[in-house]
């Protein structure tokens, strides 16, 4: 195998492999979870793709044990209407697939906080994937699990415009509402409690454009459009404004340097709003 430089190794670290699990992506594959084989197709030893997943694991870890220092949240872990038995989903893009993001946090969160823990987790979030991939997948990835709640995170790339056709988004307004509407109607016929939708954040234009990876763009008013689908549905809303990353608007300190994915404290502040949302909820457990 060719050596793989330093700077392509960085590369990977921050913008590929969080974001990259071949099970997620190929799951009918039979050497989905051949470590050795994922390592050789990203260019890197087996140790260090260990290294570096290992490294991601402890980041949401650091975030879970930063929020357990906050009042707020041990205030709230109490009333949360779970009793540590449940399974828990999520269906989402990247931002949600991140080893280190919003979902990994909160479980972490969980399983240190809740006495006699025995939940499961369900990250079923793939990067960059529309609500139209999404809903493709949905019994395959969410529904066969049985799940007792439900997250949606989807809606960012539904909103994204290709370099080399920018006058349309990806995905029609209409098509991501009707992908919604889907969601929301499957999900209630095998869930019961309420559905838990995760708003699609602003993003910061300028470095998602110059970052050379990446072969489109995503304009505010397109995701305003998608968020404010997201807000209307039925269930628990989670940031309807979209403001988590910045009150005057997208804070850079909150996302990686693409300006689309978040950064650790990003996805804190996602984590700590389903925490406070579902603390506030009236769903009793059982």
């Amino acid at each position: 195998m060719a050596k793989t430089s330093e700077e392509i190794k960085a590369i990977l670290e921050q913008f590929t492999i969080p974001f990259f699990h071949l099970e997620k992506r190929f799951p009918l594959l039979p050497g989905k979870a051949d470590k050795k084989a994922e390592a050789i197709l990203l260019g890197i030893s087996e140790e260090e793709l260990s290294s570096f997943r290992e490294n991601i694991n402890q980041n949401a870890k650091q975030g879970a044990l930063e929020l357990l220092k906050e009042d707020e949240i041990i205030d709230c872990l109490d009333s949360l209407p779970l009793d540590g038995s449940e399974t828990i989903a999520v269906i989402g893009d990247s931002i949600t697939e991140d080893g280190q993001g919003w979902f990994e946090i909160l479980k972490q969160v969980l399983e240190l906080s809740v006495e006699k823990a025995d939940f499961t987790f369900i990250n079923a979030g793939v990067g960059e994937q529309t609500t139209s991939e999404a809903l493709r997948r949905l019994d395959r990835d969410v529904l066969i699990h049985e799940p007792d709640w439900v997250f949606v995170a989807l809606g960012t790339f539904d909103a994204q415009r290709l370099n080399i056709l920018p006058d349309r988004t990806l995905t029609p307004l209409s098509e991501t509402w009707e992908n919604l509407e889907s969601l929301q109607n499957i999900i209630g016929e095998y869930v019961s409690n309420p559905v838990i939708w995760i708003t699609p954040t602003p993003i910061i234009p300028e470095l998602l454009t110059e970052n050379p990876l990446y072969e489109y763009f995503i304009q505010e008013e397109d995701l305003q459009q998608v968020r404010q689908l997201v807000a209307g549905k039925d269930g628990v809303i989670i940031d309807s404004l979209g403001s988590r990353m910045g009150k005057e608007g997208p804070e850079a300190w909150n996302y990686i340097a693409d300006g689309l994915h978040h950064s650790l404290s990003g996805h804190m502040n996602t984590a700590r709003l389903v925490i406070k949302k579902l603390s506030e909820s009236e769903i009793t457990v059982g």
